[in-house]
């Protein structure tokens, strides 16, 4: 049986241009952009990029990438030494030669995520990140991923908006065309790099070009790949050596010639392979025709972790398979040591699995039918443990053991909780379900917040560290954990770093529970619960891609949908005896419209041409505190003098110590027996404040000498009789409302389908003790449990909590550990007793 390597090099024999070496001997140039090399060089103009611009023949490709980002990262100061510190925006999936050829140039590698279709780079990210880092960036590298013809004009529209210097990196792209039919790149206003090494499309042996529509940065490129020398051997440009042999621009040339109908070939063994793979996940295209080097596929996600073993049964059919990019940047260890890296959930999940097939100019249609059946094949002969196990899958399928409805921090802090104890597998044996309306599990809305958490780094990381599944423990060392890692003595951590961790993590739940015959649902919402039997509840779904509503009948329900803070509650609020509408009128925002990304602009507009603002914040809870730490330290700085912000309280204003002793050293002695947590000794463990919020209480209650921020003034409300505290309001320019939150509802109804009336319906917890969703006569609900922000859960005995406290505990490590586990303990004795 012929085996079918995964790259077959082509180069041009050289033996069959004896003519043409001839020829470079008698002239006697070897090198010096020579005669052969400006010879390829038009003639590549104009057969592959229609006569637009230039081409510059370089050495290698990465040579000619070291160039051209050299040269783009003074775009915006004319200055080509770039300062330290200077970043090159890259994804995270391509080779390791673009973000080493950034290196080289003096700029620092910023890897971002990919887009989950074409696998370029995350347009969204790359803006987020112009956005946050600004002038930093002196370049943006985007890669045209597999030869893929990506949109230019995106880039084009970076250049004029923020001034940044561009270069496409195309290694796989020299005989693409665009979706014009053009040479892909032909009227780039910037630099375009292709590859001519000897694995690549169009084969030489090694050598790069770079292309633009601009002939004079060609020319400028040109010089700087000649030492530096512009027009005589004196350097007045950074300099090196990137010129291409004459030889090898004879085989340049020879390739040239035949480059069509190599591509025209390549591409249709790629449409044999679209067709025959059509079940699989493949690259979303662009362009007219891609000079492909391998055809990349995407295993199912539930035999991701199966990617070794298929690929060696591949293999053994003779068909040569690799993984690229896998490891992808962010994964390599000397990116992760030298370069900044963002969290790449996306790039994670495409790369682990990533397999990549053969695609070469001796294949026939037959060879890629045959590979293609290889795959089949070798993905079929994976015995996975849940073809034995209870399969939830849609309506009038088995039952469920439990659903879990909602896959952000809290729906995934109860898998945690699980595999802590190793009991995750068999949880998710017994028909695990969970569902989540957007596209995976694990970050809900935390990312979109621009504030610091109340958790330490250490809180999140113990979620994952040392944890039994190695693929989660691993997480310390991946880029989301070492993002959080480098807050560890801060008060608290970006949450914008934190939901990157929190996705890689529900990345990794995911596979688990699928793995062992879970199922998580994602791009799914639920409608609404039904009580259809004496311990069986129907849950309706409907999937959001196009509105397909089945049922889901189960045992146990988890609600885990997070809380928010409804527009109503403003109606009825009152403050000091008043409508707080009435005293805000037309000048009232939520706590959540400052905090949540762009907030913050949000009232610097409002507050325009105000020389003396007055802001009033309503409320004395951890939003409220957090609300004006980013109102004090967030740029543009606000104009605040004395007194600008007022917070109007009705609880006194408690900071956390971890010890009766710690609090008297520093002078607090405003706490009884009642106030320390038996279990642990902390003084106001629940009701304290922490963190960033607590450094700000301390310093207004100047506890131990500390000098309160003049900017910030307290009001304690005294009663509904309070004038003061209405005249705050009434003359503030803007007034906040940090009222806390309420549980986003879900319907729940009878047999008969009546609703069925809840705790949480007229503000009280939703929960009891021991998570179980109350009905409006405070009794628990058989089979309905939730947890997270906003249900009401307060600690008890062993969970430690101070006696005073009133109100409810939200906490990440709670959930994760005891909340959790109190869940899915009922949640597997029900099915067990259901069992027997």
């Amino acid at each position: 049986m012929k085996r079918l390597p995964l790259i077959a090099p082509n180069p041009p024999r050289l033996s069959e241009h004896l003519d043409a070496l001839r020829r470079v001997e008698e002239s006697g140039v070897f090198s010096n952009n020579g005669p052969e090399v400006r010879a390829f060089e038009a003639g590549v103009t104009e057969t592959l990029f229609g006569g637009h611009g230039a081409s510059l023949a370089v050495g290698s490709a990465t040579l000619g990438l070291m160039l051209a980002i050299r040269h783009a990262s003074g775009m915006r100061t004319g200055n080509l030494d770039p300062k330290p510190g200077t970043l090159a925006l890259m994804p995270a999936m391509t080779f390791a030669a673009t973000a080493q050829a950034a290196a080289w140039a003096g700029l620092t590698p910023l890897i971002c995520d990919i887009d989950p279709d074409d696998w370029g780079a995350c347009a969204r990210d790359e803006e987020r990140l112009l956005h946050r880092h600004g002038d930093r960036i002196g370049v943006v590298v985007p890669y045209a991923t597999f030869g893929n013809a990506i949109d230019l004009d995106r880039y084009a529209h970076y250049q004029r908006r923020y001034g940044v210097g561009i270069v496409i990196d195309a290694a796989s792209s020299l005989g693409t065309r665009d979706d014009a039919g053009e040479g892909f790149g032909a009227r780039a206003p910037f630099a375009v790099v292709h590859s001519m090494h000897a694995t690549k499309t169009f084969a030489v042996g090694e050598g790069g070009l770079v292309h633009s529509g601009d002939v004079d940065l060609i020319a400028t490129l040109r010089a700087m790949g000649n030492f530096g020398f512009e027009g005589s051997r004196n350097a007045t440009l950074p300099g090196i050596n990137a010129k291409l042999p004459e030889i090898l621009a004879i085989m340049a040339q020879a390739k040239l010639s035949e480059i069509d109908s190599i591509t025209a070939h390549r591409a249709h063994l790629e449409a044999t392979y679209r067709e025959t793979l059509a079940t699989f996940q493949l690259q979303a295209v662009s362009g007219q025709r891609r000079a492909m080097q391998f055809m990349p596929v995407l295993l199912p996600e539930r035999l991701a972790h199966h990617r070794d073993a298929i690929v060696e049964g591949i293999e053994a059919q003779g068909i040569g398979c690799g993984r690229y990019f896998s490891p992808h940047l962010g994964e390599q260890p000397w990116f992760q040591a030298t370069a900044v890296i963002e969290a790449t959930p996306v790039a994670d999940r495409i790369a682990g699995r990533m397999l990549s097939l053969p695609i070469t100019d001796a294949m026939t249609v037959a060879d890629v039918q045959r590979a293609a059946g290889a795959v089949v094949n070798a993905c079929a002969a994976i015995v996975r443990p849940r073809d034995r196990r209870a399969s939830v899958r849609g309506a009038g399928g088995t039952v469920a053991s439990v659903i879990v409805i909602g896959g952000g921090p809290a729906g995934t802090a109860m898998l945690t909780s699980a595999t802590k104890r190793g009991l995750l597998p068999d949880l998710a044996a017994s028909g695990l379900m969970v569902i989540e309306r957007g596209g995976a599990i694990g970050g809900g809305q935390l990312g979109r917040y621009a504030i610091t958490s109340d958790s330490t780094a250490d809180t999140f990381l113990s979620s994952v560290r040392d944890n039994i599944h190695p693929e989660l423990a691993r997480l310390v060392d991946h880029p989301a954990g070492r993002a959080v890692a480098a807050h560890q003595n801060a008060l608290g951590v970006p949450l914008a770093e934190v939901g990157p961790l929190l996705r890689a993590t529900g990345d990794r739940l995911t596979d688990i529970v699928r793995e062992n015959g879970g199922t998580v649902l994602v791009g799914h919402e639920a409608l609404g619960v039904k009580r259809v039997g004496d311990a069986l509840w129907s849950v309706q779904l409907r999937r959001v891609a196009d509105g397909h509503v089945f049922e889901q009948v189960a045992s146990s329900v988890v609600v885990a949908t997070g809380g928010h803070q409804p527009l109503d509650r403003l109606a009825t609020q009152r403050v000091a005896g008043a409508r707080l509408i009435d005293l805000a009128s037309g000048k009232l925002l939520q706590s959540d419209d400052v905090l949540t990304l762009g907030g913050f602009d949000k009232v610097v507009d409002l507050l325009a041409g105000k020389r003396n603002p007055r802001i009033a914040v309503i409320g004395g809870s951890t939003s409220a505190l957090t609300t004006i730490a980013l109102l004090l330290k967030s740029q543009p700085a606000l104009p605040l003098g004395a007194g600008a912000i007022t917070l109007l309280h009705r609880r006194p204003l408690r900071p956390f110590y971890h010890s009766a002793a710690a609090a008297h050293a520093e002078g607090f002695t405003d706490f009884g027996p009642d106030d320390i947590c038996p279990v642990s000794g902390f003084v106001y463990r629940l009701a304290g404040f922490r963190l960033e919020a607590r450094e700000l209480v301390v310093r207004m209650l100047g506890i131990d000498g500390r000098v309160p921020d003049p900017r910030v003034a307290l009001h304690r409300i005294a009663g509904d009789d309070d004038a003061g505290a209405r005249a705050y309001i009434e003359q503030a320019d803007i007034v906040i409302a940090a009222l806390g939150y309420r549980p986003i509802a879900i319907p729940i109804a009878d047999r008969d389908g009546s609703p069925i009336a809840l705790a949480a319906h007229d503000g009280r917890p939703m929960v009891d003790r021991h998570c179980r969703i109350m009905d409006a006569a405070g009794m628990p609900i058989a089979g309905l449990y939730g947890l997270g922000l906003a249900a009401g859960f307060v600690p008890w005995g062993p969970l430690g909590g101070e006696c005073s406290f009133t109100g409810q505990a939200n906490g990440l490590w709670l959930w994760q550990n005891a909340v959790g586990s109190m869940i899915v303990d009922q949640v597997m004795e029900a099915q067990v007793k259901a069992a027997a």
